[in-house]
């Protein structure tokens, strides 16, 4: 039990040592260009988020919405019927599958 625990204070004090010597990106050089002045929302005090009003969908919002689920609903029945294999696969994939059932039977 002792000898466990000593190994794994050494590794412990290797890999301590190994992560001080890793030198890490600045991440300042890498931010988007104009991050740093864009306009983020407000905080709301939660007080306020509690105790407020419930919001609600104006009629606009809602059949905004509806109009993209339609759409987003009508482009994945299409895909739906798209065929992806290539021309010959389905073929192909028959003899193979029957080949396989020969196979199994010898």
């Amino acid at each position: 039990m002792r000898k466990v625990s000593c190994h794994f204070l050494i590794w412990l004090a290797v890999a301590g040592g190994l992560a001080g010597c890793t030198q890490f990106p600045e991440l300042d050089a890498v931010a988007t260009p104009g991050v740093a002045t864009a306009a983020y929302p407000e905080f709301l005090p939660l007080g306020d988020l509690l105790n407020g009003a419930v919001p609600r969908a104006s009629e606009a919002e809602i059949v905004a919405v509806e109009g993209r689920v339609s759409a987003l609903r009508s482009r994945a029945d299409r895909l739906q019927r798209v065929a992806i294999a290539p021309r010959g696969v389905d073929g192909r994939v028959a003899r193979l599958r029957r080949r396989a059932a020969e196979l199994r039977a010898q």
